[in-house]
């Protein structure tokens, strides 16, 4: 399995477990309330189902973040070699690697630090249509890239 892949099965994974988590805490919270509603009445316990309404929202806008990323993701062709960086694209830089997907947390894999980067984010339009040998300047930073995959 390339080093490609295996980020992507590593995104994946943490996609899914921060999905069932979130959903996990809906469901908690909608048991509490449930139970709450048996046994209490009157201003404490009214602000106490709306507080636990508030978290709810919370949660389910977190959820549907989740999975518009996960969507994403999935939309990607892992296989697909790159000459240009785009959606999907590995690029090995003198400074740092980028996985081009979602804005994700950074992971560490087979010695090298990835950094999951938005295309719709600043650096990731500058580095977008961007061949290997290509230099690309951000925050007085220049980053060369050393090859695309």
């Amino acid at each position: 399995m390339t080093l490609k892949h295996k980020i992507y099965n590593h995104y994946q994974y943490l996609l899914d477990e921060k999905i069932k988590t979130l959903q996990n805490m809906i469901s908690d919270l909608a048991e509490d309330a449930q139970n709450d509603a048996k046994g209490s009445a009157g201003d404490k316990h009214e602000t106490a189902l709306s507080m636990m309404h508030l978290e709810q929202e919370k949660l389910n806008q977190k959820v549907k973040e989740a999975l518009d990323q996960k969507n994403i993701l999935d939309s990607i062709d892992i296989s697909k070699a790159n000459e240009k960086v785009g959606l999907g694209s590995l690029v090995f830089t003198n400074s740092f690697t980028f996985f081009i997907s979602q804005a994700l947390p950074k992971i560490n894999l087979e010695d090298k630090e990835i950094i999951a980067l938005s295309p719709k984010s600043p650096l990731g339009l500058k580095l977008l249509g961007k061949k290997s040998q290509d230099v690309v300047s951000f925050n007085k930073i220049n980053y060369k890239i050393i090859s695309i995959e």
